[in-house]
């Protein structure tokens, strides 16, 4: 007999996955059929941002519920101790949930499981813990549970870069052993296997969070077969782009511009549609599991990214950038929780991943700790128009250190270093039209650097004297969490 009335919650978290890369969404080439039937069945926000796009900031807000000011982390470095004293496994927890993350976490040390009762670990290919010279319990070749079973399965010397494919690069390839192997697989076998062994006098928190589509992009073969043949819309451009860094990075595998050559670009968005695709699809084998237990009606389920991926828009690949392929993110609030009569919509509030802690304690009926930031969403959901959150202000220290303010309507972007600004308006997603100088829109640019010149008074990087922003002042990934 199952014990509260409560509901389950299963969290789905993807690692660089575009917010625009859902069929639901309009896009003309990826398919996501399991993802568009969470959003058909729920409750789409249109206007997801992640505010310091790259893993472990963005799983830092997720996961704490705070903004990047808050916990300290506004630019991605690894070997720094998570040591908050709330977090959104450990309020579940607290607050009697069964609690399990299956996949990645990117949190230090990296076995710390955040509040999770469990966790079953698979982080991707992360150089830093792949250093030899670091203790052996904090070798990924060790402490990492798909890592440890694939050895088992297929030998000491199998590795996830057995296709030949970098981390952080485009190239893309098929997947070289049999499909149960992969990863995204695993945490789709794993996710079921808690079901199996749950424990049915508590409700369950089961976070799966899938590597996938971060690079490689290295689907099995058949799902680069959806693709291969289809005319695909080709990577954005616009006359603001700077065609100088792409003759030089080019030709180079990791380059942050994305490759020079067509061909290639085309094969990334192959490789990257494929692995939402083969992601989808294993979503699909949880959800079915959830209805087939009869657990679906009492389960709420979440579906996020903790950033977005350029592939080669505007001369750019990755994450950390201030651009819609970079910090948009999907978010759809679904599954059998959901009221019926707000299913099949979708919201234009500016939603951010710290949100997501206020929203699932507020679904447990657990208390939010004063040290969250985000807003629950349940406002939003039940009646549009109800939060009254202006304005998102993100940030990234790190190749292309820049400062945004995103709302509704417009984005503002700042870059720390030079100093330059652009201005985009959302009707404009693919941001062909940097209207900075524009000056019909001169008196809302004002009006949005004085938001972002408020929003860094008080910095201790100096970014402003509290009239004007400073640029070129020292930047680094942390800030004194407070």
């Amino acid at each position: 007999m199952e014990s509260s009335n409560r509901p389950n919650i299963w969290l789905i978290m993807a690692d660089q996955f575009r917010g625009d890369c859902l069929g639901i969404a309009g896009h003309p080439d990826v398919q996501t059929p399991y993802l568009d039937t969470l959003a058909a069945n729920g409750v789409r926000f249109e206007n997801a941002v992640s505010a310091c796009p790259t893993c472990i900031p963005a799983r830092a807000a997720a996961l704490t519920g705070m903004s990047q000011e808050k916990n300290g982390r506004v630019g991605y470095q690894d070997g720094v101790d998570w040591n908050y004293p709330h977090t959104l496994a450990g309020e579940l927890t607290r607050a009697g949930y069964q609690t399990r993350c299956v996949g990645k976490m990117h949190v230090h040390p990296l076995r710390s499981n955040q509040g999770f009762e469990e966790v079953e670990l698979h982080d991707g290919y992360l150089h830093y813990y792949r250093d030899l010279s670091l203790p052996a319990y904090e070798s990924q070749f060790l402490a990492d549970d798909y890592m440890h079973w694939l050895k088992t399965e297929l030998g000491a010397d199998a590795d996830i870069i057995d296709t030949g494919m970098e981390c952080n690069s485009l190239v893309s390839r098929p997947w070289c052993y049999e499909e149960k192997y992969h990863p995204t697989n695993w945490v789709a076998a794993r996710s079921i296997d808690f079901f199996r062994k749950r424990d049915r006098t508590r409700p369950f928190f089961l976070m799966s969070s899938f590597v996938r589509p971060h690079p490689p992009f290295d689907a099995p073969s058949c799902y680069f077969d959806l693709y291969r043949n289809r005319a695909l819309r080709p990577p954005y451009t616009a006359d603001w782009d700077d065609a100088s860094r792409l003759l030089h990075g080019g030709r180079i595998a990791g380059s942050v511009t994305g490759f020079s050559d067509p061909e290639l670009q085309r094969q990334s968005q192959i490789g990257y549609y494929a692995c939402i695709t083969q992601l989808d699809h294993q979503i699909g084998r949880i959800y079915q599991t959830l209805e087939e237990q009869k657990l679906y009606d009492n389960t709420l389920i979440v579906f996020v990214s903790d950033h977005g991926e350029m592939l080669s828009d505007h001369h750019f690949a990755r994450k950390s950038l201030p651009y819609n392929g970079s910090m948009r993110v999907p978010l759809i609030v679904s599954g059998g929780a959901v009221d019926p009569e707000v299913r099949g919509t979708t919201r234009d509030f500016v939603a951010e991943l710290r949100d997501l802690m206020p929203t699932l304690l507020q679904s447990a009926g657990a208390p939010i700790p004063d040290s969250v930031d985000g807003v629950s969403l349940w406002g939003e959901i039940r009646s549009p128009g109800s939060e009254k959150r202006e304005f998102i202000h993100g940030e990234h220290n790190g190749g292309f250190p820049n400062h945004f303010i995103v709302t509704k309507e417009d984005k503002y972007i700042w870059f720390a270093d030079t100093g330059k600004e652009q201005y985009f308006r959302n009707e404009d997603y693919e941001e062909k039209f940097d209207r900075i100088a524009d000056p019909a829109y001169a008196e809302r640019i004002a009006y949005l650097r004085r938001l972002l010149t408020e929003q860094l008074t008080g910095r201790p990087e100096g970014f402003t004297d509290g009239k004007n922003l400073i640029p070129g002042r020292p930047y680094g990934a942390l800030i004194p969490w407070k």
